[in-house]
């Protein structure tokens, strides 16, 4: 069992109370078993989380869903799992999704999770994501900053030269600043003014 996996299932045996069916959960190899638990009526968050995670692991599209919704969630330690779920899934719409909800300002109190989905996938929709949500986030007292550093960290891991203008701008914000220059140095061209 990966670190992840035993994380979430310590989480979830106390969240389920360590039921039967929690149990019964953890123990399944049936893919099938799992997939009903996302489609069933009446199942606990806890068994859905755990069905999707573990069906993300083994690359089954039917977790797709049920994982983007759970790294849109209030609670930051189900958007961690989901996440890390949804960069094993390896499903090409995973992207998107998290561009979407990188960018949706109605939902940015959850981006964290998105944001950082989006530097751990390297796709084409990452980098103008990352800027859209950090060019947001660069308005006076905002109050995410926990997202404008992810995005920030996230575009000087990425390298990409579409990010030095924001990245700039990003320099003149106290709490970003020292973040902002490390992003710069690590970009080609980054570090002339």
């Amino acid at each position: 069992m990966d670190k992840e996996l035993r994380s979430l299932t310590e989480r979830l045996r106390k969240e389920s109370g360590a039921s039967d069916a929690y149990e019964r959960l953890v123990a399944t190899h049936d893919q099938e078993e799992l997939a009903a638990v996302l489609t069933a009526p009446a199942q606990p968050l806890w068994a859905r989380e755990l069905a999707a995670f573990r069906l993300g692991g083994t690359g089954d599209p039917r977790a797709f869903e049920a994982l983007v919704l759970l790294i849109n969630h209030r609670d930051p330690e189900r958007c961690a799992s989901a996440a890390v779920a949804l960069a094993r899934l390896g499903d090409p719409r995973t992207a998107r999704a998290a561009a979407a909800l990188a960018t949706n300002e109605l939902r940015v109190a959850y981006a964290l999770h998105p944001v950082r989905l989006l530097v751990a996938l390297r796709a084409p929709e990452s980098v103008p994501a990352l800027i859209t949500t950090l060019e947001r986030r660069l308005a006076p007292n905002d109050p995410y900053r926990a997202v404008a550093l992810a995005c920030v960290q996230g575009l000087g891991d990425l390298g990409d030269t579409r990010a030095l203008p924001v990245l700039r701008e990003a320099r003149a914000h106290p709490a970003l600043s020292d973040a902002a220059t490390r992003a710069l140095a690590r970009i080609p061209g980054g570090r002339r003014e």
